[in-house]
């Protein structure tokens, strides 16, 4: 099979002091062959997803071996990526090859795909159907609009995937509580995080087909890093009492160092006699008189771990021993690399939160409305948008919509 190696450079999800493992091990690729789809085919009559026992839409993203197998008849082969289980089995799952099949069918194709001649099996594939009760019935807490108190969350919303049934999970937890404690809704939005386009693209504009989060389906990616999901979300927990002692800390600790290393992008100079060696040996255009080490910074192969030998500082040395002091590094540079096109995204932002803010009564009979069109009126009436902002984003309602909306509303 062909090595796939783990990244040379260990990364981690969390941003405590948590230690990345060194160890690292391999993935595989490998490919079934027309003989393998030929046995396959022979398992189709037992098969849940062609017999009619399943009639539900499966997960667009991750389709079984016979679904492949039909839709893109034309191939003689597919991908199948082996990935250990861990450290201490030596348990793989394909991925690739999910499926409804009989065991016996299954057993047999995989013995004759390359590599898996002497395959054993822990457990076979199986296949599922998804349910859902519609989440355009819900607010942003999550809470029913047709029964008080009662909050959804998870793949009972039509969403499919560990994260996204834990993220509705946290925020109908948190609004839960703040509703018995008579607390406002604790809502994210789109511009904030995930979470907040996840349950917006739910309930305003419903699915099809179980949903899954991908960063495509955010307007405002570049505002929603990895880097800085930190200074975006941990003062929320702050606010809301879910970050401990410690966290706060360091958040803040984090926050005055990020504060310093601007001042000193921003402030500082550096002659040519000083930099011009390190710019020729990176290929860049030597400088012809002082200049701030932020306009250096810009160029694309000039990276800010590299410039702090240069750096006038003292405190330099104590900021290199916080654990987050790279990572805090690299988040800075992207931040003044790509500062034109994160204010411009900003300033998209601030204008869908403007209309956002703008709520729509709860009683209003839009079917009054007559200049909304047809179409618009039936979405408006079915989904019962809370704010003007979640109005516009309603597939069928048009801009001319929302321009008489805001007329009837006063504004």
């Amino acid at each position: 099979m062909e090595e796939q190696k783990g990244d040379s450079e260990n990364r981690k999800f969390s941003y405590t002091n948590s230690k990345a493992s060194k160890r690292q091990l391999s993935c595989y690729i490998t490919y079934t062959n027309s003989e393998v789809h030929s046995i396959l085919k022979e398992g189709f009559k037992d098969s849940p997803l062609y017999s009619g026992k399943i009639k539900g839409r499966g997960p667009r993203y991750c389709p079984s071996i016979e679904d492949k197998i039909v839709t893109f008849g034309h191939k003689d082969q597919h991908q199948l990526f082996l990935e250990p289980e861990g450290w201490e089995t030596n348990e793989y799952y394909i991925n690739g090859f999910s499926s409804s099949l009989p065991l016996d069918i299954q057993f047999k194709a995989l013995k004759k795909i390359k590599g898996l001649e002497k395959v054993k099996i822990f457990r076979p594939g199986y296949a599922i159907e998804y349910d859902y009760f519609p989440p355009t019935q819900l607010d942003s807490s999550l809470e029913s609009k047709l029964i008080q108190n009662l909050f959804f969350a998870g793949q009972i919303n039509g969403t499919t995937g560990y994260e996204e049934a834990a993220a509705q999970g946290l925020m109908a937890g948190i609004n839960a509580y703040k509703k018995l404690n008579g607390e406002n809704s604790f809502i994210l939005r789109r511009d904030e995080a995930y979470i907040g386009v996840l349950i917006d693209d739910l309930i305003t504009k419903g699915i099809d087909e179980p949903y899954r989060m991908f960063t495509s389906r955010a307007e405002y990616r570049i505002l929603l890093r990895q880097d800085n999901a930190d200074m975006r979300l941990t003062p929320k927990a702050i606010e809301l009492g879910t970050a401990n002692r410690k966290r706060k800390e360091v958040f803040k600790r984090k926050a005055f160092i990020r504060e310093e290393l601007y001042k000193m992008l921003k402030f500082q100079s550096i002659n040519p006699a000083d930099i011009n060696n390190y710019l020729l040996s990176i290929e860049e255009k030597e400088i012809q008189q002082k200049v701030k080490f932020a306009d250096l910074l810009l160029r694309p192969k000039v990276f800010f771990k590299d410039l702090l030998p240069y750096i006038d500082s003292n405190e330099i040395i104590e900021y290199k021993k916080e654990y987050f002091f790279y990572d805090l590094l690299e988040s800075v540079e992207i931040e003044h690399k790509y500062c034109g096109y994160i204010e411009r995204e900003k300033l998209l932002a601030e204008k869908m939160v403007r209309l956002n803010d703008i709520k729509i009564d709860r009683n209003i009979n839009f079917d009054n409305l007559k200049s909304i069109s047809t179409e618009g009126r039936f979405k408006l009436n079915k989904y019962r948008p809370e704010t003007i902002g979640q109005a516009s984003r309603i597939s069928g309602i048009s801009p001319s919509d929302i321009n008489v909306l805001l007329l009837y509303i006063g504004r």
